[in-house]
């Protein structure tokens, strides 16, 4: 923070001080305030010793003043006006003596900082601390006053090269009278003589001091550079990558750009300076020249920092992506992409004049099968400022796509590495040419690494590698990432997870959900931090139970049907059956939760607690409802209408309270239609599906003759209700050799089986509406089925 900022910080005692301090007109508080950075930033202690150095300052100091008088006559501040204009009459008597001056403000400068110092120690005596400052915020500030610095500085150098040429001008002028004239007397020939000595000696120590002050300036822009280049760019070009896969992250250029524009301006003007002394030694020159000595090597280092910057300006703003994918980065062949370029040196002279051409990589991995790309469309556009936003110089591409070239053999000597279409990783390249001033410089930019696919039935597969290789890789040129990927660890992984539910329905998963998720991975453990998952556990092997295939189909799911709900907090989702069960029964009896299946892809189900005749409570679950159920009726439309038969055939809903104990219908009243019952429009579609499920571990049924009874999950078995039932309906019959084994869940170690008879929402296409079941019941062992003609004889 500078200086000044901290003294208007300073509790009352101190600034008391401060009042004092400045009550006395050597330098004034108004001047003091208004040129605060610039006074700062000044070397006053050299000053004090080098009269053309205070010379300098006193003359910055005096046009500061007009262009303050300036800006309070536009502001009509009558009374600054004339406080400015006095304070500059003032100043004016430290002409002859401008070493004083500097001695004045270097003084005031270190009674300041006494008075801090004093402030600080205090502090720290009373709170035996000093609270430390955000460090991210603080860095920007930080660099925000490196750029303030440099502006000055820039200002100092102006004024010193106009300085220069009037000491020139004026020993060119007297040394051209002494040639003109035709002194005779010796005396007075050699006193000219010392007077244009003095004046060539006072014009190289200004050229000296000029070449050391643009030695420093450069200094500073390179430090300036290397934080822009090293630091801010390659933060947000992370940033960005992460923002690729979901990360709610700012990667907004503007900062950048005015940054990067700002140190651009000043080496051009140090170029300029640079000219400028070539002018001067063109004119005049001596011996020993110091201009003639230094001046190139000056030149090429300002060049060098200038390439370095414009180089590194050039990025990609907007990363491929198709109109319908999954996300960026995944392309399909002979399908429209858009990217968007940016040039973060902004001169608006080069509008429309920087032409921007599209390829693909240059050079590609020697990899046997590796395909290869041409780009198609409007490959070629020019910088402008017409289509950002901000005004910024993009060129924007709406109408690419790609074509494979056609194999020429895979030739010797390639790598025999077995990459998958979805893993291999391609880069898509602008090229640019930036010309001004005199400077022509080539310029490149790269897409992070895509994948390109030919059938969307790839687009899973190759979303998952994009996943991955932006979650784990900073090194965007690596294209053979795939071949020896690393493995990530949970906390990587499972912040992952919850950018993808941010992105998609802008609620992320909470620490309990994201437990869930870890114990199905990696089972109990005490701490999952040290955890790690494999690329190949996570998507390359295609078994039943690969981990990206169930995620990615709750996620489809809950973006298609379920966004409402899940950005409201109503689904619990990940949870597994045991928690679920030591959850619901330490609540009161029609306390239901809502929860991702863990065997049937992209299913939800609900499942509530009951309170049994003998007063135990039982926890009982649905089978999970997929796409199929939902595409017809809303969730919440379900669980609105769901029923059970209870004792003496009155159907009744079970589900009372969300988890842990909101009513339902405040919960999704919201959402109902609205007409319900019999009159709701949902109403129809609502069919059932029967399930018998006895003790023995055993699945004894026969489908219902219009479909086909999918395995539940969670399902309890019912004490002798297959043989009950079907002994009091005089269909012994019904259960026949066919006997299928009961599988418990195999992604799950905590399965526990339930008890009784559930019933699903089903397509509305198996059964017509003369024959509607709208109702699922739990059945007794009194319930016969007279007029149920769904299980065949």
């Amino acid at each position: 923070m500078a200086q000044w900022d901290r003294l208007g910080q300073l509790p009352a005692a101190f600034k008391q001080q401060l009042l004092e301090l400045y009550d006395r007109d050597s330098l004034p508080m108004d001047v003091r305030h208004y040129l605060a950075v610039w006074v700062e930033n000044q070397e006053w202690l050299r000053a004090a010793r080098d009269h053309d150095l205070a010379v300098v300052l006193l003359q910055v100091l005096l046009e500061n003043l007009d262009i303050q008088h300036s800006r309070f006559v536009q502001e009509e501040s009558f009374l600054l006006q004339h406080n400015i204009r006095r304070y500059k009459q003032n100043f004016q008597r430290y002409l002859d003596e401008p070493c004083d001056l500097a001695r004045t403000i270097l003084w005031f400068l270190e009674k300041e900082n006494e008075i801090l110092m004093s402030a600080d120690l205090t502090e720290q005596v009373q709170f035996l601390q000093v609270e430390p400052e955000i460090m991210e915020t603080s860095s920007k500030q930080d660099l925000e006053r490196k750029m303030a610095g440099l502006r000055n500085e820039m200002q100092c150098m102006e004024h010193t090269m106009i300085c220069l040429e009037e000491q020139q001008d004026e020993f060119d002028f007297k040394y051209q009278t002494h040639k003109m004239e035709a002194v005779g007397d010796e005396a007075a020939k050699n006193d000219q003589i010392k007077v244009l000595q003095g004046l060539v000696n006072r014009l190289d120590e200004c050229r000296k001091s000029t070449l050391s002050d643009l030695n420093k300036l450069l200094d500073r822009t390179e430090d300036l550079v290397d934080i822009l280049v090293k630091k801010e760019l390659v933060e947000w070009q992370r940033r960005q990558q992460k923002t690729c896969i979901g990360a709610p992250d700012d990667v907004c250029l503007d900062q950048l750009e005015k940054w990067f524009t700002c140190v651009a301006v000043c080496l051009f003007q140090v170029r300029e300076f640079l000219s400028k002394l070539e002018e001067l030694v063109g004119k005049v020159s001596y011996e020993n020249d110091p201009v003639k000595a230094q001046k190139p090597a000056l030149q090429r280092r300002a060049d060098t920092v200038l390439k370095d910057l414009l180089k590194s300006s050039f990025v990609v703003e907007t990363q491929p992506s198709m109109p319908q994918g999954k996300g960026p980065l995944v392309l399909r062949t002979n399908v429209q992409f858009s990217v968007k370029t940016r040039l973060l040196v902004k001169f608006p002279e080069l509008n429309h004049s920087m032409k921007v051409v599209v390829s693909m990589e240059r050079e590609t991995p020697h990899i046997k099968g590796y395909r290869r790309f041409n780009v198609l469309g409007t490959i070629t556009k020019a910088l402008n400022m017409v289509e950002s936003q901000s005004g910024g110089m993009v060129a924007d591409f709406r109408h690419l796509n790609l074509k494979e070239q056609k194999s020429g053999g895979s030739g010797k000597g390639v790598s025999d590495i077995p990459l998958s279409v979805t893993e291999e990783l391609h880069v898509i390249c602008f090229d640019t040419v930036f010309e001004l001033k005199g400077l022509s410089v080539g310029l490149q930019a790269s897409s992070l690494p895509v994948v390109i696919i030919s059938n969307s039935s790839q687009q899973q597969s190759a979303w998952a590698s994009i996943l991955w290789f932006n979650m784990l890789s900073q090194d965007t040129k690596d294209l053979m990432f795939f071949a020896n990927s690393p493995a990530a660890t949970w906390p990587q992984f499972g912040e992952m997870w919850s950018w993808q539910f941010l992105s998609a329905t802008k609620r992320g998963l909470n620490d309990a959900q994201l437990e869930m998720i870890a114990h199905r991975l990696f089972g109990n453990q005490m701490n999952y931090d040290t955890c790690t998952v494999a690329w190949s556990k996570f998507s390359k092997e295609y078994t039943p139970d690969t981990f990206w295939v169930w995620f990615d189909g709750i996620l489809v799911m809950v973006k298609t049907f379920l966004e409402d709900l899940w950005r409201e907090g109503l689904i619990m989702g990940f949870v597994s059956k045991g928690k679920e069960k030591s959850l619901l029964k330490k609540k009161q009896s029609g306390t239901f939760l809502l929860r991702f299946s863990e065997s049937v892809i992209g299913g939800i189900t609900f499942s509530w607690v009951e309170t049994t005749g003998a007063g135990q409570l039982n926890v009982k679950t649905v089978q999970p409802f997929t796409k199929d159920d939902l595409i017809q009726i809303p969730f919440h439309e379900i669980i609105r209408n769901f029923q059970i038969f209870e004792p003496g055939n009155i159907p009744e809903n079970p589900l009372l309270y969300l988890y842990p104990n909101i009513p339902k219908d405040k919960a999704f009243g919201k959402y109902y239609s609205e007409k319900s019952g019999d009159d709701s429009p949902y109403i129809r579609y609502i069919k059932t599906k029967l399930m018998f499920v006895s003790k023995e571990k055993t699945l004894e049924h026969r489908p219902p003759m219009s479909s086909d009874v999918a395995q539940g999950e969670g399902l309890e078995p019912m004490n002798g209700l297959c043989g009950e039932s079907a002994e009091q309906n005089g269909n012994l019959h019904l259960l026949d050799s066919q006997m299928e084994p009961y599988h418990l869940d195999p992604m799950l170690s905590d399965s526990v089986p339930h008890e009784d008879l559930l019933l699903r929402l089903n397509n509305p296409n198996l059964l017509d509406d003369s024959s509607q079941i709208n109702i699922l019941f739990n059945v007794g062992p009194e319930f016969s089925f007279p007029d149920l003609d769904c299980l065949p004889p």
